[in-house]
C-alpha cells in the first residue's frame, strides 16, 4: 500500500507580513494512521525540498502526541526534507493520495496545474483521494470525468467559513474553503467549530479541520482495505 502525500510549498500569509505553511498535525497524524497501518509513504510538494511549517501549528497549545512523535522521528523528519517535486511524481505508482491542509495550499496547490492533473488521473484510475481542514482548496478546479467540477453533487467538507472567520483570515486568504465547495455544487456540511467530521463520497475523503486529520486519514485507509 503506497501512499502519496502532497504538502503545501507557500509560505506568506497574503499580504499580511506573517509566515504560513503546512499546519503539522494534519500532517503528522495522518502520517501515522498510514504508516501504522504499514503503508509506504512518499511526500512530495510543488517546489520539493523542505516544505513551509507554519508557525503557529507548533506552539505548545496545538501539539499532540502525533505531533510530538513527528519531531522526534528521524525518518520522519528526513522525509518532509526532501519531499519530491510535485511534477515529477506519477499517481501511478500510488493506491491513493493524501494532502493535509494548513493555509499554504489555498495559494500554490489549489492553482497548480500537476496538482489538478494528479487528482484528476487518481479518481480516474479509481484511487481514493483524501484531503483536510484547507486542503480541500486544491479541488477548485479539478474536473470529474463529465467535466463538470469533481465536487459536484458530492458530499464534501472542508475548514467552515466561520473557523476562517474565528481565526481573523476571512479578509486575507485569497478565496473560503466552503463558500468555493459550494460554489462548484458540492454538497457541504460541517460540525459545530473545531469538532472533527469527515466525509466520504465514492473515491473522495475530505475532513473539516486539524481535530478531523486522524479520522480522514482512517477513512481513506477504509476504502483501501
Amino acid at each position: 500500500m503506497k501512499i502519496l502525500l502532497v504538502l503545501t510549498s507557500h509560505d506568506k500569509l497574503g499580504n499580511t507580513g506573517e509566515p504560513t505553511g503546512f499546519w503539522l498535525e494534519e500532517l503528522a497524524a495522518p502520517y501515522y494512521a498510514f504508516i501504522d497501518a504499514g503503508a509506504e509513504l512518499t511526500l512530495a510538494s510543488p517546489k520539493g525540498g523542505q516544505p513551509p511549517l507554519d508557525p503557529k501549528s507548533n506552539v505548545p497549545d496545538f501539539q499532540t502526541e502525533a505531533t510530538r512523535r513527528f519531531e522526534a522521528d528521524p525518518i520522519a523528519t528526513q522525509a518532509l526534507a526532501n519531499t519530491l517535486k510535485l511534477s515529477d511524481v506519477n499517481v501511478g505508482g500510488f493506491d491513493a493520495v493524501f494532502y493535509p491542509g494548513g493555509h499554504g495550499p489555498l495559494w500554490d496547490l489549489a492553482e497548480d496545474p500537476s496538482s489538478i492533473a494528479l487528482i484528476e488521473k487518481a479518481i480516474q484510475s479509481g484511487k481514493p483521494v483524501g484531503a483536510v481542514c484547507h486542503a480541500p482548496a486544491v479541488l477548485r478546479h479539478v474536473k470529474g470525468s463529465d467535466g463538470k467540477p469533481l465536487v459536484f453533487g458530492k458530499a464534501v467538507t472542508g475548514f467552515s467559513n466561520s473557523e476562517e472567520d474565528a481565526v481573523g483570515l476571512t479578509q486575507v486568504v485569497p478565496f473560503l474553503v466552503e463558500d468555493m465547495l459550494k460554489a462548484n455544487g458540492g454538497r457541504y456540511s460541517k460540525a459545530a467549530d473545531w469538532n472533527a467530521h469527515v466525509e466520504v463520497d465514492g473515491l473522495l475523503v475530505t475532513g473539516q479541520n486539524p481535530a478531523s486529520s486522524e479520522a480522514t486519514a482512517r477513512a481513506l485507509l477504509q476504502i483501501l482495505s
